[in-house]
């Protein structure tokens, strides 16, 4: 039975602390470092934060786009889900940094502005070798990949392949690790960065409006472009990039064996692979902590999913993204630890109400369609990782 709306509370529950604790470690670091490294010396908090949002991701994203059933839909929403409040981060960072308050990587100034633009935008910079404006933003890349690698599963039927899918990606992780540890698009290719940003735009839109044979085309060729630059551009490396694409599929695996598609054993098997490979990935003693007590976190509000949450962390959830892509410029300008935050969740609050908010109802309008494609799904109310639900 597909899960109703009342019963993703859980997923805003899991949102809200997560996007608190990556704000956390960023200012924890900044206001307290002496006290804040005896701490992530033994889990990194923000870490944690990533992957509980990646695990979210996984489980409802695809579901999402089942419940669409149209690839058009699915871009439309995301993009209005997500340009929002992206593009008004990155115009108030830039206004930052130029009255000097914000201090923007260096590397933005040595490569190409059409490329910079480009990369921070489509919000693929991380996997193009481009720096971001906004740090945390390396998360929406593989973010991006994945929807990638999602939409173009389901246009060839294969979508309910997810626990195996999570495998192969974990296995792979491993080999590729070993074999090749660095990004191969890094450094100061901006060409071939050019080129597949644009590529990655154009399957984007061909599989929105195209028909037939070329939508599925340009979707299947979407997600071989997504793994291609995990697997190649990958500021963290492909062992790193690979078990994240392989945890949000983990996190689909779930959602799989609670709709039936597949056993409980596949996807815990499935699980416990990811973790199994993905502990290894970095050479930091609070990096294996952090995705284990991520996947209990998760594992654990999932098994209570049927019971009510307090109502201030679905709240908390409902604003995560803003709370997550605001909290660096917020870094900057506050005066200490406590009142950060106590101006940090009211400014989550305004901004997703002024700018999210908004734009969601006007991308629920937008992508109001005949449903043209189908697929084993659910009617399951979309309630994204980036903190917004509807």
């Amino acid at each position: 039975m597909a899960p109703t709306p009342s019963r993703l509370a859980w997923l805003d529950a899991l949102r809200g602390p997560a996007a608190l604790a990556v704000a956390l470690h960023h200012s924890a670091w900044t206001f307290i470092p002496g006290i804040w490294a005896e701490v992530d010396r033994r889990i990194d908090v923000g870490t944690w934060g990533v992957f509980v949002f990646f695990l979210v991701s996984g489980y409802i994203i695809p579901a999402s786009l089942e419940r669409r059933g149209d690839l058009r839909a699915f871009w439309i929403g995301r993009a209005f889900r997500l340009l929002p409040l992206l593009l008004a981060a990155l115009g108030l960072a830039l206004l930052l940094a130029y009255v000097g308050v914000f201090a923007l990587h260096p590397g933005l100034g040595l490569r190409p502005l059409p490329l910079a633009v480009l990369g921070n935008v489509t919000m693929l910079q991380e996997l193009l070798g481009v720096p971001a404006v906004i740090n945390v933003m390396w998360t929406l890349s593989y973010e991006m990949a994945f929807y990638l690698l999602a939409a173009g599963l389901f246009t060839v039927r294969q979508a309910h392949r997810s626990a195996t899918t999570a495998v192969v990606l974990a296995l792979l992780a491993v080999l590729l690790g070993l074999l090749a540890p660095g990004p191969v698009i890094g450094g100061r290719a901006d060409l071939a960065a050019a080129l597949l940003g644009v590529a990655v735009v154009v399957v984007i839109a061909v599989s929105a409006w195209a028909r037939g044979g070329v939508r599925a085309a340009a979707a299947v060729a979407g997600g071989l472009l997504g793994l291609a630059l995990v697997i190649l551009g990958s500021r963290i490396g492909a062992w790193q990039g690979l078990i994240i694409l392989a945890t949000m599929f983990a996190g689909t695996a779930v959602y799989r064996a609670e709709q039936g598609t597949v056993r409980w054993r596949t996807a815990v098997a499935a699980v416990l692979t990811v973790l199994a490979c993905g502990v290894f990935a970095k050479d930091d003693p609070g990096w294996a902590p952090a995705i284990l007590l991520a996947a209990g976190f998760f594992a654990a509000a999932f098994a209570l999913r049927h019971r009510s949450f307090p109502r201030g962390l679905a709240h908390l959830g409902v604003i995560s993204f803003s709370l997550y892509l605001l909290h660096p410029l917020l870094l900057r300008v506050s005066p200490g630890l406590p009142l950060y935050f106590l101006i940090l969740v009211p400014l989550g609050y305004l901004t997703h109400r002024l700018i999210e908010a908004p734009a969601q109802r006007l991308g629920r309008r937008l992508a109001r369609s005949p449903v043209r494609e189908s697929a084993p799904g659910s009617a399951v109310r979309e309630s994204a990782p980036d903190g917004t639900s509807g």
